[in-house]
């Protein structure tokens, strides 16, 4: 049991929180039929994303064995077989859309899940190889997670949260690229081929240009005319004080001791990352709900 839910990587799931944002900025948490819906649809991304990292590492164990630290992963490692592998992955697919239909999230949420799964396949098959194509197709994902959300729910979703969502997603995904690259640099082991595309005067300039972009998108949209009247508060910009030392702290980890490279691992342990989220939180928590 023990090594189906390291397969299943139950940490990951924190990342599907983000299918609750479009609730959150509509101030329709309280709405316990809505909630109920999106929580659903939470758990049902859950356990599709668990599906694809199964695949993933179907598709990635020969490679996983030659690195330092995936070697230890379920399939690498030989504690579970390729064919339990299958048979997680199939069980989970299926609990997803009979959970999403269960909770009647609507067909286009279903759409978006589904489609969801088969760019992932895809991702997992061929498209992890190709340089750039990894990193972007990494973070749509992260807006599909908000379209999923918003969609159940029949909540509008704003450009700005679909935006800023994807610079966020990208920023991670070339700092875990760096991480690659530091991983191959030191050891010779090519966790995939886009690897190759990459070297670290482009990652860098890459980090730093997505760093900036998010920080400077996020501070258009604190000072946005339509975000002040939408939530009728003057001080949303407060809160891209947190959202700058956020960013701050994560090229910090990148750069200075190279731990960029598992945002979920950071996100758990980190508290300096913690108390920039639980910061921004509260900020909007008042603006929205108060």
């Amino acid at each position: 049991m023990k090594h189906h839910i390291q397969l299943l990587r139950p940490k990951q799931w924190v990342k599907n929180l983000f299918v609750f944002l479009p609730l959150f900025f509509s101030g329709q948490l309280a709405d316990f039929s809505l909630l109920a819906v999106t929580f659903a649809v939470f758990v049902a991304w859950s356990l599709m994303a668990s599906a694809i990292y199964c695949f993933n590492d179907i598709c990635d164990v020969e490679s996983d064995r030659l690195h330092p630290e995936k070697c230890r992963r379920p399939l690498a490692s030989g504690a579970l077989s390729v064919t339990k592998a299958y048979c997680l992955t199939a069980c989970c697919i299926l609990l997803s859309l009979l959970i999403l239909t269960v909770a009647d999230a609507g067909a286009w949420t279903v759409f978006i899940v589904v489609l969801y799964l088969i760019l992932n396949v895809a991702y997992s098959v061929r498209l992890k190889h190709v340089t750039l194509i990894d990193v972007f197709i990494v973070s749509i994902g992260f807006v599909f997670r908000i379209a999923a959300g918003g969609l159940a729910a029949g909540i509008w979703i704003s450009h700005w949260i679909v935006v800023m969502t994807f610079l966020l997603a990208l920023f991670l995904a070339f700092a875990k690229r760096r991480d690659d690259l530091v991983v191959f640099n030191k050891t010779g082991v090519i966790s995939r081929r886009s690897i190759t595309g990459y070297n670290m005067e482009f990652l860098n300039a890459a980090l730093i240009i997505a760093s900036t972009v998010t920080i400077v998108a996020y501070i258009m949209y604190s000072v946005s005319e339509d975000v002040i009247l939408r939530f009728n508060n003057n001080y949303v910009y407060t809160s891209a004080v947190f959202v700058i030392l956020g960013v701050l702290r994560y090229m910090q980890l990148a750069f200075v001791s190279g731990e960029g490279g598992n945002p979920v691992k950071i996100l758990w342990e980190d508290r300096f990352i913690q108390l920039c989220i639980a910061g921004w939180v509260v900020v909007f928590f008042v603006i929205v709900y108060r």
